[in-house]
This record gives C-alpha cells, sequence and structure tokens, in this order.
C-alpha cells in the first residue's frame, strides 16, 4: 500500500498533530507531566501575543508582576525565561511596525530619548570593557541583555501607548496585576507554613526554588518572623514592587474620577500596604512613605490625613511592635543586616575610588581584594558604570520629573483623568528611588523585571505628560 502526501494543507496539519503527540509523549515520560501542558498553553500565548502588541504589553506587566523568574523547562545552554520571550515578543512587533510604517504618526522619542539612549550606550561601553579583566560568561551576557532590553522597553512604552484609553489599559493591567500579587503574598504568609512550601514549590517546572528554601526570615534565622515573597522569591524584591503598584494605585482613591470603584481602589491599596508590611522590607516601606508624603503636598492633600492615620494606628497595634522593632534596630545600627550594608557601602566606595569614570563593567571587579555588588542601586551602578554612568542616570531622571513637574502646573492638575495617573506615576518612580539608596533589585542583573517595571513607569509617566500637552495645544489660544 502506498501513501502520497498531496500539497493539502490537512496532511501538514496531521504530520504536526503526529509530531506533537510524541514530543508530548517523550517529554511526559522522560522530563515532567506539566511540560506538554506548558508548551501548549505557551504556544497559546505566544500566538495572542504576536496577533495584538497590546496583548503582548500586558504579557510583559503580567509575567513581570506574577511570575518574574519563570523560566521554560528547555536548556538551550540557558533557560529562556517567560519574561525573555515577552519582552523580545513586543520589542520585535514593534520594530517590524515601526519599518513598516504601521504605527499612527511618526516615531516618538520625548525629551527623555537622549538621556535614555546615552545610558544604554554607556552601560555597553563600561559592559565590553569590562571584559578585559572578567570573561564573559552565558549568563550574564544574557542578564545584561535583558537587562538593556528593559531599559530600551521605554522606547516601546511611549511610542505603542498613544492614547487616554492605552494609557487607562495599562495602568489598570499594572494596578489589577499588583493586586493579585499582594494578595497570594498575604495568603501564603498565613497559610500554614507546609501548604506554602507545598503550592511554591509547585512551580519547580518553572525553575522557581523548592522546599524549605522558598520561605524568608528576618536575617535568614527561621526563629525570626517569616517575609512575605508571594510569587517574587525575595521579599525585598516584592518590596520594590509593592512601591510602585501602590504609589500608582493610592491617588486613584481620592481621584474626581477613578478608574474603578473608589471603594474597591481602597481595598486593592489597602491590600497593597498589608503586603508591603509583611516583607519587613525597611527601604521599600521608607520609600513609599515619603514618595507620598511628598507628592501629596502638591495636592490631594487627604492623602497625608490617611498616612497619618495610618501611621498613628501602626504605632499601637500589640502584632506591630515586632515590626517597629526592626526598624528601631535598622536607625540604631543594632541589626546584622544593617552592619552588613554599612560593610558593602564601604567596599563599594573603596571599588569605585579606585575605577571612578567608566567603572569595572558588569562581570566581576578586577582587584582581588574588591567584589561587585552592594546593596544600594546608585553605588551598584557607579561600581558597573562609573560616576559617568550614574550621573547620566541621575540626570535623566531629574530630566523625567522637571517634564512632569512642567505638564503638571501647564494644566494636568485640572485634568480629571490624568492627574490621579501622573502623582501616582511620579510617587512611584520617586518611591523606587528612595528605596534604591538600601536595595539594588532596580538595576541588578539577577532582576531584570524590577529594571522593566521602572522603566517602563518613567515611560508612562512621558505618556501622560506628552497626552496633557496635547490637550493644551490643542486648546483655543487665549488673548493677552
Amino acid at each position: 500500500m502506498e501513501i502520497r502526501l498531496t500539497r493539502s494543507p490537512y496532511n501538514w496539519i496531521i504530520i504536526l498533530a503526529l509530531i506533537s503527540a510524541l514530543a508530548g509523549g517523550a517529554a511526559i515520560a522522560f522530563v515532567h507531566p506539566l511540560v506538554p501542558f506548558a508548551a501548549l498553553v505557551g504556544m497559546i500565548a505566544a500566538l495572542v501575543v504576536l496577533s495584538n502588541i497590546d496583548f503582548g504589553l500586558y504579557a510583559v506587566i503580567a509575567v513581570a508582576v506574577l511570575l518574574p523568574f519563570g523560566a521554560l523547562p528547555l536548556n538551550i545552554g540557558f533557560n529562556p525565561t517567560f519574561l525573555d520571550l515577552a519582552l523580545v515578543a513586543v520589542i520585535a512587533i514593534w520594530l517590524a511596525r515601526l519599518a513598516t510604517r504601521q504605527d499612527e504618526g511618526e516615531f516618538i522619542a520625548t525629551p527623555l530619548g537622549l538621556p535614555v539612549l546615552a545610558f544604554m550606550i554607556l552601560a555597553l561601553f563600561s559592559f565590553v570593557s569590562g571584559l578585559a579583566h572578567a570573561p564573559v560568561t552565558t549568563q550574564v551576557l544574557r542578564q545584561f541583555a535583558e537587562v538593556l532590553a528593559a531599559i530600551g522597553f521605554f522606547f516601546v512604552i511611549v511610542n505603542i501607548v498613544r492614547t487616554r484609553d492605552a494609557l487607562r489599559r495599562v495602568v489598570l493591567a499594572l494596578m489589577l496585576a499588583g493586586f493579585i500579587s499582594a494578595t497570594l503574598g498575604i495568603v501564603f504568609y498565613f497559610l500554614p507554613r507546609e501548604w506554602t512550601i507545598t503550592i511554591l514549590s509547585a512551580l519547580r517546572v518553572f525553575k522557581y526554588p523548592t522546599g524549605d528554601r522558598v520561605l524568608r526570615f528576618i536575617e535568614d534565622d527561621p526563629t525570626n518572623p517569616m517575609r512575605a515573597i508571594s510569587t517574587s522569591v525575595d521579599p525585598n524584591v516584592l518590596g520594590g514592587l509593592m512601591i510602585l503598584v501602590t504609589a500608582l494605585t493610592v491617588p486613584q482613591i481620592v481621584a474626581e474620577r477613578p478608574l474603578l470603584p473608589r471603594k474597591l481602589t481602597a481595598a486593592m491599596a489597602l491590600t497593597m500596604g498589608v503586603c508591603l508590611i509583611l516583607t519587613f522590607s525597611r527601604g521599600a516601606m521608607l520609600g513609599l512613605v515619603l514618595a507620598l508624603t511628598i507628592v501629596s503636598t502638591v495636592r490631594y492633600r487627604p492623602i497625608l490625613a490617611l498616612i497619618l492615620l495610618g501611621a498613628t494606628v501602626f504605632l499601637f497595634l500589640p502584632f506591630t511592635q515586632e515590626y517597629l522593632a526592626h526598624f528601631s534596630d535598622a536607625f540604631m545600627l543594632r541589626d546584622r543586616a544593617t552592619q552588613m550594608r554599612l560593610g558593602e557601602y564601604k567596599d563599594a566606595l573603596i571599588l569605585i575610588s579606585r575605577y571612578p569614570f567608566f567603572g569595572v563593567g558588569f562581570g566581576g571587579s578586577p582587584d582581588i581584594d574588591t567584589y561587585l555588588g552592594v546593596s544600594s542601586v546608585y553605588l551598584l551602578m557607579a561600581e558597573q558604570m562609573g560616576l559617568v554612568g550614574l550621573s547620566v542616570f541621575l540626570i535623566t531622571l531629574g530630566i523625567f520629573f522637571h517634564h512632569l513637574a512642567r505638564a503638571w502646573f501647564a494644566g494636568i492638575a485640572r485634568d480629571p483623568f490624568l492627574a490621579p495617573i501622573l502623582r501616582g506615576i511620579a510617587g512611584a518612580v520617586l518611591g523606587a528611588m528612595i528605596g534604591g539608596l538600601t536595595d539594588h533589585y532596580f538595576f541588578n542583573l539577577k532582576f531584570p523585571h524590577s529594571a522593566v517595571l521602572f522603566w517602563l513607569y518613567v515611560g508612562l509617566g512621558m505618556v501622560a505628560a506628552r497626552l496633557g500637552e496635547s490637550v493644551r495645544d490643542e486648546s483655543p489660544t487665549r488673548p493677552y
């Protein structure tokens, strides 16, 4: 009996189905039963992302917030992460649309485009120059590419999010994803520890840690209070995430036209705040409170009243006394974590003093008596990119806040839609900068998702400012 394959598409569908069945059976037998299911879900998600760039953007947000360390159970020299795939898909679609002129209007750089590009070039220069004393590994190369893509994601955001409706959808996606992450963090915190370990260990198929390692405690001592982690693995990283989403959500509580019902928004913000407290991340808490206080002095002073009320209640609740003691130990320089940070700062200053201009790159220190790594975004950036790179970063954010302030006083303050969004973004970026004084996750090769979220917020801030300026430009000219 002779079987002939014609050009009918059904034959190829049958062949692909047979190949998929064989591959799925082999994966179940030799790898893990969940692998075929994950591959199927991944294929469907990829098709959805490729069909619409907006879906790709939502996928980046969902992965960065809810499954930031998830990776494919496929080793090609490294395990590609879901964030890698989502970022590559979105950037590739955007570049294709740009090349074929499918986007409405011309390329948008914003006044921040040149400084951001300069920062990326300096990062690349420091990386290449650092190869002279620290040979690159596959892991370091991949992680650096991820961080570079995270910074470049700024350009994607300011070109994709062009309308008020698009901005509203992205802000809602961030708020909802942050709320889900905060809820998971609280649930995992109060569940019996054996249940939490079992649930989080199920993520092993996506290269998450397993066993007792999934739980985190103050000073890594199980006799101390546990710290909330949600699906972020590290409590400080979760604290940084809560800065971003809480600062974005709180202004919506007192907004004239909130994006969601006011009571629901308040419940979401409260959940995020509780999750932040349970992380015991002192830098994140300080960053959020100071940022909300500073931003609230411009407008929405009821937020100040909420902060004062919350602080007063917090000071006198019986179960918060241990948390307050944890804060007190930091300010009095009594706990081990703070003392270790001070040692890191001292060592970092030594390394920076030896290589002050362009740093030592991202691979490692050239000197045997120093090391690369410190719990501060600014010192870490100075180690890797020198004072030149750090200066460009600070100038970039200075320009960012300048344009947000100019847009605010030019008319956004009276816009019921843009005003709370702009304030939330400003508070989030400011909180991240304050938290970055004592933590490093917003510019660390090990946490590219934090860098993605940071530059996503910077891009959204410029989008909001541009939308405010376009409305002002379209308004009738007033006679002098």
